[in-house]
């Protein structure tokens, strides 16, 4: 029928007719085309805005570090010193420990023994154990013999891979 009615319109009121046609479907396209422009705007924005709700969530709700806990707020540069002997023989600790691309708070720069401490902002009495020097070492505290005497400044100590190291400590491993 509608050939007919095309039929029955002069060429003008055809063109006309066809010209209309193409401007709908020109705007139907642009409508889909803003859609989904608007739609990828929106999943963007919520992305980003979850994200940061995430992440400020995780900051409200972690647990505080507890007062008992924290060494000092605005960061340290100590350095106590480590021999170890096996079996009576002195060992030597590695040159560059935690030295590499990401440069570990906790490093050496020679064999001399020297642990370097250059740790910024909030520092935990975790961050300062001895076992955690043997971790950037990438040794296991009790790999090098069965039993460990500790001491530290010639001082007896029992605490050994849960020591804290202070500033200047002379600290002496012996395993057997």
């Amino acid at each position: 029928m509608e050939n007919n009615q095309n039929n029955q319109l002069s060429n003008k009121e055809q063109y006309e007719l066809k010209q209309q046609e193409k401007l709908k479907e020109q705007n139907r396209v642009a409508r889909h085309r803003s859609m989904k422009r608007m739609t990828k705007i929106a999943l963007i924005v919520a992305i980003i805005g979850g994200s940061i709700g995430t992440f400020v969530w995780y900051l409200a709700t972690r647990p505080p570090i507890p007062e008992g806990e924290i060494l000092s707020r605005s960061g340290l540069h100590w350095h106590p010193k480590l021999a170890i002997f096996v079996k009576g023989e002195k060992q030597e600790i590695p040159a560059n420990l935690g030295i590499g691309a990401v440069h570990n708070p906790m490093h050496t720069h020679d064999s001399s023994g020297v642990i370097h401490l250059e740790f910024q902002g909030v520092v935990r009495k975790d961050n300062l154990k001895l076992g955690h020097f043997f971790e950037v070492w990438g040794k296991d505290f009790m790999e090098l013999g069965s039993s460990v005497k500790m001491t530290v400044n010639s001082e007896e100590n029992a605490e050994l891979q849960n020591y804290i190291l202070k500033d200047g400590d002379k600290i002496e491993l012996r395993y057997e």
